[in-house]
């Protein structure tokens, strides 16, 4: 018999939702935050040969690297995305950067249809390493939201493991 893909709320067979998220920058809820990229790592591969067994060749696990993450926020007067990115150079003076705040931990929420967290991530060390604070500008497209992004490198994430399932009704 599988284990259940839910443990506190048994019957419940549908996976979270993709649309509730938060993302925590400085302990503050990102203003309409509208996406984020995926959390993805890749484990190069170191390969080698042994001189007694020159035909067989033997793969194993080399160095880790976390993939950027971008997060795209509705264009409002929210300056958080800014004002990060003018920690590691702005445009005054000698495009000096803040070598003690230009790196973040930053928390991922997932929440359920409650809006409640359900699953957490934190990301360590996070900087910014792209910033678009205009979108496009086009006088001929009048549905279209103006979308600031940021693109983050960092040093890695883990799961946030005291955040357990929450009891749903």
């Amino acid at each position: 018999m599988a284990a259940p893909t839910f443990p506190v709320n048994a019957h419940r067979f549908d996976p979270y939702r993709t649309f509730k998220f938060q993302c925590l920058i400085d302990g503050k809820p990102v203003a309409g935050l509208q996406k984020m990229g995926a959390l993805k790592k890749k484990v190069s591969e170191v390969k080698w040969r042994s001189a007694g067994d020159p035909t067989h060749q033997r793969i194993l696990p080399g160095g880790t690297e976390y993939e950027p993450v971008t997060l795209e926020q509705g264009l409002t007067h929210d300056p958080v995305f800014e004002e990060w990115a003018n920690l590691v150079n702005n445009i005054q003076g000698d495009a000096g950067m803040s070598l003690k705040n230009f790196r973040k931990d930053i928390i991922i929420n997932v929440l359920n249809l409650q809006g409640t967290v359900a699953i957490s991530y934190k990301l360590y060390r996070a900087w910014v390493s792209e910033y678009q604070a205009l979108p496009e500008l086009d006088a001929n497209t009048m549905n279209t939201v103006g979308i600031q992004t940021l693109t983050l490198q960092h040093e890695g994430w883990e799961r946030d493991t005291a955040n357990s399932e929450p009891s749903e009704s």
